[in-house]
């Protein structure tokens, strides 16, 4: 019998680290072609299925302050019009595009404080390029906690998804194929559970075949079979020989997307694209999950802590010093407006440098790219020590006002 009632919500995760477009244009140039081919793709795909293409995609912060830099711009033209293919994605209304954060951090390892900011500005960013903002979130390497809740939802997101395996709905039954909405300290959030499986699938390699006969098999084996089933899909959209394939027709938009999308055109598949916002507007959640704090399975770890990015003592050492830099920031920040004017550009300084060392990708690479991350805190440190010292040594003009000439000498 062919199902009408099984929604597909396909996703795909942008980042990298702050200047690595530079970094790789100038040692790896091949790869940097490979990586801005996927982000152009895109767009070009999703309009030419306009009519039934949706799909989802979400860039950090930090990834498109680099995609906007001029010098970036002008070293990747021969490859890519960057600001074309900008411009194609603000035309692809059917693209949903989901807010990350703006550093790509780890939420449940960075401080509380620095939450409501690298949502913020991240969120700010993605309006700023593409003219929407999003309304749903993904959690960078899909690590959350349900103390994140009333932050994303204050951040004006409606949304999040998380990985389906950490997802604990209060009626005990695990159904990763509905939406579910989740609450901490009175503030609720809907919750869209990932299909880890197929979504491992869409990362290495798929065809259409192969995906419907899952998808299908998958969803007539579910709690529910009978009811509306939502298959959530997401996965990196730069990383991995499938995507960075230069030649289209062997990878996954050439392979398994372009033809998954001519059969939904021609009606001969039975599974609907969707964009999760139009979804849930249409189909609104009822029932109520709690989401175990976790992430998603990378390499030989399942996800079920965080220790890929804080299992070494370098790691943890990392994380702490980051703690300590970002309590005093906010500890001059707690001063007076005066005090903080005098030192607000080592403020500001110091403030970027805090955020890009919470990039997820500092940590997750083991501690080869730690460097990176002390690169950024000791800088950061010395602007704070800047800062300090403006504020508890008065200028010698500001002696000189009070009749203290004598003492700024």
């Amino acid at each position: 019998m062919t199902r009408t009632d099984i929604h597909h919500a396909l996703g795909l995760h942008m980042h990298q680290p702050p200047g690595n477009l530079r970094l790789l244009i100038d040692t790896n140039p091949w790869e940097a072609e490979e990586i801005i081919r996927c982000y152009e793709r895109v767009p070009r795909y999703a309009l030419q299925y306009r009519d039934v293409a949706r799909l989802h995609v979400g860039f950090s912060g930090v990834l498109l302050e680099q995609l906007l830099d001029p010098e970036i711009v002008d070293r990747y033209r021969h490859i890519v019009d960057i600001p074309a293919m900008l411009q194609g994605y603000r035309e692809a209304d059917n693209i949903e595009l989901i807010g990350m954060g703006y550093s790509h951090p780890i939420f449940p390892l960075i401080p509380y404080a620095d939450w409501s900011e690298q949502l913020a500005l991240g969120r700010a960013r993605m309006e700023q390029v593409f003219g929407r903002a999003p309304r749903g979130f993904w959690p960078p390497e899909m690590a959350f906690t349900m103390a994140m809740i009333p932050a994303l939802v204050q951040a004006g997101y409606d949304y999040v998804v998380v990985d389906g395996v950490h997802v604990r709905p209060e009626d005990g039954i695990s159904d990763i194929f509905r939406p579910y909405i989740a609450c901490h300290e009175g503030v609720c959030i809907n919750v869209v559970p990932r299909d880890r499986d197929v979504s491992n699938a869409q990362e290495s390699g798929l065809n259409p075949r192969w995906f419907r006969d899952e998808v299908l098999w998958r969803t007539a084996g579910s709690p529910r079979p009978d009811e509306r089933r939502l298959v959530t899909t997401w996965s990196d959209g730069e990383n991995g020989g499938w995507f960075r394939q230069t030649h289209e027709p062997s990878g996954f938009f050439g392979h398994f997307f372009a033809p998954y999308m001519g059969q939904v055109r021609d009606g001969t598949c039975p599974i609907i694209p969707v964009r999760l916002a139009d979804y849930l507007g249409r189909v609104a959640p009822t029932a109520y999950a709690q989401v175990q704090t976790g992430a998603w399975n990378v390499g030989s770890t399942s996800g079920e802590d965080l220790s890929q990015w804080a299992g070494s003592e370098r790691q943890r050492e990392a994380v702490a010093e980051i703690a300590r830099l970002s309590a005093r920031y906010w500890q001059l920040m707690r001063g007076s407006a005066d005090a903080t004017a005098r030192c607000a550009e080592p403020l500001s300084r110091a403030r970027r440098l805090i955020l890009e060392a919470e990039t997820s990708c500092f940590l997750f690479w083991g501690d080869s790219w730690i460097p990176h991350l002390h690169a950024r805190t000791h800088e950061a440190s010395l602007a704070l020590d800047e800062a300090e010292i403006a504020i508890v040594q008065p200028s010698r003009a500001d002696a000189i006002g009070l009749g203290l000439d004598g003492l700024a000498e």
